[in-house]
């Protein structure tokens, strides 16, 4: 499994959540996405980082947690990314 397969994975349940600008939800709710022997793995930690630099998410503390949601102004170039298969 590729880390390109794991962006596509989160963003895709982030758009089924309706997770934008302002609303945001946990990293470890998002990590529900993929496999559970991928969850702690380093190469989910860089498909996380990897969003972030693109701009496709955006991350803030909130109660401890990092939370993730997605960039509205990003919304048209996260669609496209997600539907190239």
């Amino acid at each position: 499994m590729d880390k390109l397969f794991i962006m596509k994975r989160f963003l895709r349940k982030l758009i089924n959540l309706d997770i934008w600008g302002g609303r945001h939800t946990e990293l470890t709710n998002l990590k529900k996405a993929i496999p559970k022997h991928l969850r702690g793995e380093k190469i989910t930690e860089e498909a996380v980082k990897e969003l972030v630099a693109m701009e496709f998410i955006t991350t803030k503390q909130s109660t401890g947690e990092i939370h993730i949601s997605l960039n509205s102004k990003k919304q048209q170039e996260i669609y496209d990314f997600v539907k190239d298969e």
